[in-house]
């Protein structure tokens, strides 16, 4: 009890003392710094900021003791320094800004005093306009590396494709025989020129082989057959040059196969053996198939057919259009030059590969072709001399595409036939046993060698750009040694010309210095050297003739190899000039991103090496699609590991959708094998799916129906519920009509045991009827999506 009683006094005695001596001087100080401050205030200008006001002074407030002691209680503890300009902080929104002198805040939150002093108010205005001045340098900083940066990117590319396209050099005109007299009677004086698209040796040669026929040819001693080295590119444009002009084509001919329109693009004005064929008196040449060829020699064929490469689902009218003129044509007597070029069989490739069922048909279909016409030849007069000679443009990988250098695309089959040849074949085994190295049976030649072989059968000179070589296996056509060594040493000659044109520092009229000869300096002092040691031979009639021809050829492959090489031979200064310059663009521009984007910016840096690593060499170049899968599953784990670490527990959603993701995308890496090394191996769409039809068509029905109600919840929106849906369901079911029409002609083993279920509402009606019922209805579509973007002024894509 006296505890209590003694802390009721304390309080007591406290609230006393604030009352009569604490409060009196609390009164008073509140007044002095109230006095003080309208004083101050008086002297300076004052203005409003923003969420700041400032009530004007009126007279008789520094007299009026109330709104002293308020204006002092909204003060309390603040301090006023004139010459520093210190803020003075506001009173509650809640005052009144009738109060005179106060300072009242209009939003929420504190703010500053609008009093601005002279002093802070050049301190302020300065530190604006540094700020300024360095964003404002900063922003033009930022634009000038984007700019440099822009600029050198096209530099960097012209200056690597510089040194990626070498030169090669080329000589004008057409060749023309020193001496025709001296040139050695031909064996043939016509030629059926069959090419069939993608033909690898294997489709001619092997033991499952479809052209039963060609291959008794090659027993019986009527066709000499060879595996056709094809260098890459293995696409048909740069191809068909290899095997007309003797020359190698390079990338840039891939490049400017698209240049229709460009002359470079065509083989009108340069020499090749068509043209030299045409030359001869009463040459006149016929091309059926594809139109590359008519392309390539526009205004040389009289009569011509040209066929699309395009439709690649098309196996038989492709071959049709070619096979309708042959009878016909083996009875006219007016041409000496017949081209055909089949494409049916790369389409098969294309479609469904090597091991396809429709690929053995289509090479008895070929072989029938070829029994048609060596019929002709034996039993039509005006064709006793006619030469067939069959070949592929290129092979394919075990994908069924081309354009690499792997050993199946690169390995075309090669026939000549003829009865005539009997004479001179050593009849080998067909099909052989085994090939000697990968797709490659028989003797290996280069594709180009087709050229110089020709000339020699046919009589006519040898184009001037030609590096291939003379077949010495048709040499015993030729009895006398003489002949034959005219034939080899025009090859030689012909060669040496283009020698001449790239080694233009080298004079290889004059004999060759035995001491350089020891240790050749260079390419071109190696082929003075051996060109020299052959003219020895061929001048020194006491030689043997095996001898000289021997000496001849070697320079003739020797030749061959160097100038081939030349081709791809790439000027690495400016390829490295080019990537250095790139790489500083890349330099430029990565502060700028970095800026923004800092995690972002250096895993799409890293992601940016990895791939630019990637093409320096030909075999990542070729599997490039495992880089992409790598970078993908490791991009999902870091954007896991990030969220992880984000909420600090496990999240089981996170993981779940982690999950998910990366079995997506295995199921992806398995749904199609790409590349070379595993493009034969089994995966979803070509080994699973056309055996497990249900599953397949499911899968179409569902995304056709994702398809529609995306269209009508999106692009469709604006229209009624009714009517968006209405024209999405029939837009939807008409693709997928179209769909089953189109798998029942190109494919119909796709549906098999669901042809009442899915094939029987649209038996009826014609794929063109189809296709464009498709085609008006996707027109409405965006004529209306186009209208409500343009003329209603949405301001707004639909879909988004």
């Amino acid at each position: 009890m006296a505890k209590g009683l003694r802390s009721s006094t304390e309080k007591a005695n406290r609230s006393q003392l604030r009352s009569r001596i604490f409060g009196p001087v609390e009164s008073a100080r509140r007044e002095r710094l109230s006095a003080k401050l309208t004083q101050s205030a008086s002297k300076y200008k004052i203005r409003e900021e923003a969420g700041v006001k400032v009530a004007q002074d009126h007279e008789g407030d520094a007299d009026h003791p109330k709104k002293q002691t308020n204006r002092g209680t909204l003060l309390k503890g603040s301090r006023i320094d004139v010459d520093v300009a210190r803020s003075i902080k506001g009173a509650s929104s809640k005052t009144s800004a009738k109060n005179a002198g106060r300072v009242v805040k209009r939003g929420h939150g504190k703010a500053s005093t609008a009093i601005l002093f002279p002093a802070f108010k050049k301190q302020r205005a300065r530190k604006s306009s540094e700020s300024k001045g360095v964003k404002s340098s900063s922003i033009l900083s930022s634009t000038s590396l984007l700019v440099l940066a822009n600029t050198l990117i096209p530099i960097s590319i012209l200056t690597f494709a510089a040194g990626f396209f070498p030169y090669k050099a080329f000589l004008s005109g057409t060749a023309l025989s020193d001496d025709p007299e001296d040139v050695p009677s031909a064996p043939f004086d016509k030629i059926v020129f069959m090419v069939v698209d993608a033909l690898r040796s294997d489709f001619v040669y092997g033991n499952n082989s479809g052209f039963t026929f060609t291959q008794s040819l090659v027993r019986s001693g009527a066709a000499i057959p060879f595996t056709a080295h094809a260098r890459s590119p293995t696409i048909t444009m740069p191809r068909v040059k290899a095997i007309t002009t003797g020359s190698i084509p390079s990338f840039l001919d891939v490049i400017l196969n698209f240049a229709e329109s460009d002359t470079t693009a065509t083989l009108a004005n340069q020499d090749t053996w068509l043209a030299q064929l045409k030359a001869k008196p009463g040459g006149k040449l016929v091309m059926y198939g594809d139109d590359t060829w008519l392309k390539l020699f526009p205004g040389t064929f009289s009569r011509a057919d040209g066929t699309s490469s395009f439709f690649v689902s098309d196996f038989a009218e492709v071959d049709n259009n070619v096979t309708r003129h042959v009878p016909s044509e083996l009875l006219k007597t007016d041409w000496n030059g017949m081209f055909m070029h089949y494409l049916g069989l790369d389409h098969i490739g294309h479609k469904s590969g090597p091991r396809s069922p429709y690929m053995i048909p289509k090479q008895s279909e070929m072989d029938e072709i070829v029994r048609q016409v060596y019929e002709a030849i034996k039993l039509e007069s005006h064709l006793r001399s006619t030469l067939l000679v069959l070949c592929g443009d290129h092979g394919m990988n075990d994908a069924g595409n081309h354009g690499g250098s792997t050993d199946g695309e690169t390995s075309p089959a090669l026939l000549f036939i003829s009865p005539k040849l009997e004479i001179i074949s050593t009849r080998p085994p067909c099909p052989p046993n085994e090939p000697s190295h990968a797709y490659q049976y028989y003797d290996v030649v280069e594709q180009s060698d087709l050229v110089p072989t020709l000339a020699g059968l046919l009589g006519f000179p040898v184009p001037l750009n030609n590096i291939g070589v003379f077949i010495p296996d048709f040499l015993p056509f030729w009895p006398s040694g003489d002949d034959k060594i005219q034939l080899m040493i025009g090859n030689a000659r012909q060669i040496l010309g283009v020698v001449q044109a790239t080694f233009t520092s080298i004079c290889y009229e004059d004999r060759p210095n035995p001491n350089d000869c020891a240790h050749p300096s260079s390419d071109g002092r190696l082929l003075h050297c051996l060109w020299g040691e052959a003219m020895v031979s061929v001048n020194d009639h006491g030689v043997a003739t095996d001898v000289t021809l021997t000496k001849l050829i070697v320079f003739s492959r020797a030749a061959q190899e160097i100038m081939s090489s030349t081709a791809s031979n790439y000027d690495v200064p400016k390829l490295n000039l080019g990537v250095g310059i790139a790489a500083l663009a890349a330099l430029f521009v990565s502060p700028t991103l970095t800026v923004r984007f800092k995690f972002t910016a250096m895993c799409a840096a890293l992601v940016a090496f990895g791939y630019g690593v990637m093409m320096f060499a030909s075999s990542y170049v070729e599997e490039e699609q495992h880089f992409w899968y790598w970078i993908a599953s490791a991009w999902l784990l870091c954007l896991y590991l990030k969220t992880f670490t984000s909420k600090g527990t496990k999240d089981l959603t996170s993981s779940l959708s982690a999950a998910v993701l990366l079995t997506i995308l295995r199921i992806i890496r398995r749904w199609n094998q790409t590349g070379q090394k595993y493009s034969g191996d089994p995966d979803i769409a070509k080994n699973f799916l056309p055996t497990h039809n249900l599953i397949l068509w499911s899968l179409v029905v569902a995304t056709y129906l994702d398809l529609a109600q995306r269209l009508a919840r999106r692009a469709l929106m604006r229209m009624s519920r009714l009517a968006s849906t209405i024209l999405a369901t029939a837009l939807c079911l008409a693709s997928f009509s179209f769909k089953v029409s189109y798998t029942k002609v190109d494919a119909p083993e796709l549906l098999s045991g669901l042809e009442g279920m899915i094939i029987a509402p649209v038996e009826n009606v014609s794929l063109v009827t189809q296709a464009w019922t498709v085609f008006l209805i996707i027109g409405l579509v965006a004529v209306y999506v186009v209208y409500r973007r343009f003329y209603e002024g949405s301001g707004q894509y639909l879909g988004r």
